[in-house]
């Protein structure tokens, strides 16, 4: 995971989105990890993973509107 600190990824925001495309990136200020930059697709992913699958309302047993 690549890091750069907080005025690199400001002086360099569009160097910083082309590494968050490839892996996250990890942003440090006053040589502390704060935050972590990510591509939409791993948030998409991550964000996946972390919510159970819902039933929707036509799969829901009970559920008898047949046409």
């Amino acid at each position: 995971m690549k890091r750069l600190s907080a005025a690199e990824a400001k002086n360099g925001f569009g160097h910083l989105i082309d590494l968050a495309r490839h892996e996250p990136v990890v942003i440090e200020k006053h040589n502390r990890a704060v935050v972590v930059v990510l591509s939409i697709e791993e948030y998409n992913r991550l964000s996946e993973e972390s919510v159970p699958h819902r039933q929707s309302a036509s799969t829901k047993p009970g559920n008898n509107n047949a046409v």
